[in-house]
Parts: C-alpha cells; structure tokens; sequence
C-alpha cells in the first residue's frame, strides 16, 4: 500500500478514497495551524529539556516549524486531503523539510492530546477576542447613554406603553446584558485555560515528560489532572458555544428593538445607510438588514450549541472520531459571534434617536399612571385604592381622548378629592422619571452616575 499515512504500518490496503475524503478534516481545521504549530514548539522544548532531544534536534524543529507556519501564512503550503488534518500536514512537512528529527517530534504524545491541546489554545484567544469585541460594543454604547441621558421615551411591558424611561436608561440595559456575557467568557475561560498535552492517546506516556514545563511555555494555569478526561473532554467548547448563545441571545434582542424602532411605525431612530439596504422594486424602503441578519443568526449559534450537546452525550471514555465534528460548528459559532459584535461596535455609536417622536409616544399610552397612584399613597391612601382610583381615571382619559396630563383638575377630582394641583408636576414627563432617583432608576442624574460607574467597571 501507499505509505503516506504516518499510520499505515498497521494496514495491508489503501483507504478507500471516498472514505478519505469522509474521514478528513483538513478542510475546516487547518485554521488551528497557528496553536499546532505553538503547542508542537513547547512539546519539542520540554522533550529536549528532559533528554528525550538534544539541543540541535530541538532548534531544527523550532526553526522547521517557523518556516512552515510563513509558507501557511504565505499561502504557499499545500494541504492534502490525504494527510487528514492539520497536525499531520504539519508533520509530514516537517519531516520533509528536516529529515529524521521531524519524525522524532510526536515522542511522547498523541494526535488525541495534540487535538485537544490545539483546540484549548485557540479558544484562548477567541475568547479573548470575542470580550475585547463586547467591550468595543459597551463603549458605544456608555457614549450613546451619556449624550441621551435625558432623551424621553415609553418604557414598555407587553411591548405596550408602560412608564416613561429616558434612551440612555434603555441603552443601559443592553450594556448589563453585554457585562454579564463578558464575565461569562472570562469564567469559561478559566476552565479553558488547562493544558491536556502529555495525556498522549488516553492513558499518559512512558516517556519521562515534564507536563507542569509544557503547559507554562503555553500559557496554561496547570495540567490537566486526569489522562483519559484530557483527551476526551469537549465540556469547554460546549461551554463557550453557550456563552456565545447567550451573546446572540442578546444581540438578537437588540436588533429586535433597533428593527421595532426604525420601523414607520415607532419610528424612534434612524440607522445610518451602510448599515441598510433598499428593495428591488420598492424605491422608498429602508430596510435594517444588519440588525435583522443578526437576529436570524442568533438560531444558528444555538443550533451549535445542540450539536455539540448531542455530539457528546452518547460518548464513551476515551477518545472518538465522533470529537472530529466539534469543529464546525465550534467555528462558526466563534465567526458568527465575532462578525454581529464588530457590527454592533460600529452601528451602535451611530444610532441616532428622534427625540420628539420618542417624547410624542412617551406621552400617550398614560405612561405616568403609575406616578398618579404613587402621589395619591403618597397622601394616605392605601395602594389599592389608589390603584381603583387611576384605573377610572384612565378609562375617562380614554372615553375623552386625552392624557392623564390633559385632564383638569376638576376632571381629577371627581375621582378624588385628595388630588391637588400639584399633581400636574407628577404627570409630567420629565417628573416621572427624574422622581426614580436612585441606583438602577432611569432619572437622567442616575443614568449619567451608572455610565461612570460603567466606565470605570470596563476601563
């Protein structure tokens, strides 16, 4: 048979070639070239720091890879289907490159802890760039909530008018739910962050290896603790694919929103065009594509995510090649987050509200209902009365066409005599929500504090 398999020695006949084509993963793993390529030069430092190289064997290798990974970079390098994966292309380059030592270089591993291995490093730094992302998307934001601290605008429940809340408060919540997927990343990473190399094919190796050296010179907190959970545990990427669901979760909620609100309809906001598209044939249309592209990706994550669930749950310990299909949908779970947060980064700093539309439709819907029935408990009422009391207040304001703010006082009072006209200043918009002055309220005094304590959270 043809010997190009680095693992034919065992087999009489070649691989059929629909199988190899089956069987390869080349096609969507090779971008973890650059965390092979890291893993194998600290793997080849240990080995030479324990004897198992010399000195000279080892800097072959270390240069031999170097110059593997610029002819990747180059797009000189050939990747071939019958090599399988990255870790093997690799390798058989190496080999080609340097002769015998290459072939020394898989002493003391497996491919299955060299795939988990690759696989921990590369998460790493797409955890790292997916929260340097949020950030970007919290910054626009924090500088939105601050210009409109005091934009006026419905709060809803239902989706239907609620109590007045200012846009700055309202863009402050969105920031809450960016902060808690940021802290989520950074606790996943934590449990990312061990190394499996040295667990070889499942059981540890004879080789007199130093695990806590190779995970130092990767970055690693410490070594993974058990041989056969390292090569065979995906928890983390399920993990992250969860974080990232909850992104798009979030995200999608956001465009939700942003879709509702630049409709004609609400028409609260307006969208610059680069984030926008017209019709084919309806020349007035302005269509939120981006914030609708998002929304509908925010399914496919999840669909990730139950892949990787289901692709796990019947495994038994240790290694399966059923672990070779974590990959796509792992990475594109990581592209599809990274691509809605750089948009959201740049589309966000660039919402610009309508400010009198948002006050026109803060000011129906009897928005400061709640504030009535609060001055009337503030006089000595009980709650529930109170409540009885602006209920038929509304149905008159309704039965009349007008707001609660439009009604006379005489028109108040027949529904109680405790109202004075100081409720006017209770109605009011801007006195709904500048009497929420405290943590968390939406008074623009409050709103302006949260951004700075927000700032200072983030850096």
């Amino acid at each position: 048979m043809s010997q190009d398999k680095l693992w034919g020695g065992r087999f009489s006949e070649p691989t059929d070639a629909f199988v190899e084509r089956f069987t390869a993963s080349v096609s969507f793993d090779q971008r973890l070239y650059a965390a092979d390529i890291r893993g194998s030069i600290a793997h080849a430092t240990m080995l030479a720091k324990v004897g198992i190289l010399t000195d000279d064997e080892k800097q072959q290798i270390i240069e031999g890879l170097g110059a593997i990974k610029e002819d990747i970079e180059a797009g000189r390098f050939v990747w071939s289907i019958k090599l399988e994966d990255v870790h093997m292309n690799i390798e058989s380059r190496l080999t080609d490159r340097i002769g015998l030592t290459g072939k020394k270089l898989h002493t003391g591993r497996s491919r299955n802890d060299q795939v988990a291995t690759d696989i921990r490093l590369y998460v790493r730094d797409e955890i790292d760039q997916i929260s340097a992302l949020i950030r970007a998307v919290q910054h626009g934001i924090l500088t939105v909530a601050e210009h409109e601290a005091g934009t006026i605008m419905p709060g809803f429940t239902h989706l239907q008018t609620a109590q007045p809340v200012t846009f700055g408060h309202h863009l402050l919540a969105w920031f809450e739910m960016l902060e808690r997927d940021h802290s989520r990343l950074q606790d996943c990473r934590k449990r990312v962050n061990q190394c499996p190399l040295g667990a070889a094919a499942l059981a540890g190796t004879t080789y007199p290896i130093d695990r806590a050296l190779t995970a130092e010179l990767l970055g690693f907190d410490k070594p993974t603790e058990n041989s056969l959970d390292s090569v065979s545990d995906r928890d983390f990427a399920i993990e992250l694919c969860a974080a990232c669901s909850l992104i798009m979760t979030h995200l999608s909620r956001f465009s939700e929103e942003l879709v509702l609100w630049t409709s004609s309809q609400f028409d609260f906001v307006d969208l610059p065009d680069r984030f926008c598209t017209g019709s084919s044939i309806m020349p007035q249309k302005k269509n939120p594509d981006v914030p609708e592209l998002i929304r509908g990706k925010s399914g496919r994550v999840t669909g990730h995510l139950m892949s990787l669930l289901m692709l796990m749950k019947g495994q038994p310990l240790a290694y399966n090649k059923d672990n070779q299909e974590d990959k796509e949908p792992l990475f594109d779970a990581l592209d599809t987050v990274k691509d809605s947060l750089k948009a959201y980064a740049d589309m966000v700093p660039a919402i610009k509200p309508k400010k009198a539309n948002m006050r026109h439709a803060a000011a129906k819907g009897y928005a400061t209902a709640t504030d009535l029935a609060d001055y009337l408990v503030k006089k000595g009422m009980p709650f529930r009365d109170a409540h009885e009391v602006v209920g038929k207040s509304v149905a008159y304001g309704i039965s009349h066409s007008k707001d609660l703010s439009e009604l006379s006082l005489t028109e108040l009072q027949q529904f109680s005599s405790t109202i004075d006209t100081d409720v006017y200043a209770v109605l009011s918009l801007e006195g709904s929500v500048n009497a929420r002055n405290h943590i968390g309220g939406t008074a623009p005094a409050q709103v302006k504090a949260a951004v700075v304590r927000a700032r200072a959270r983030i850096g």
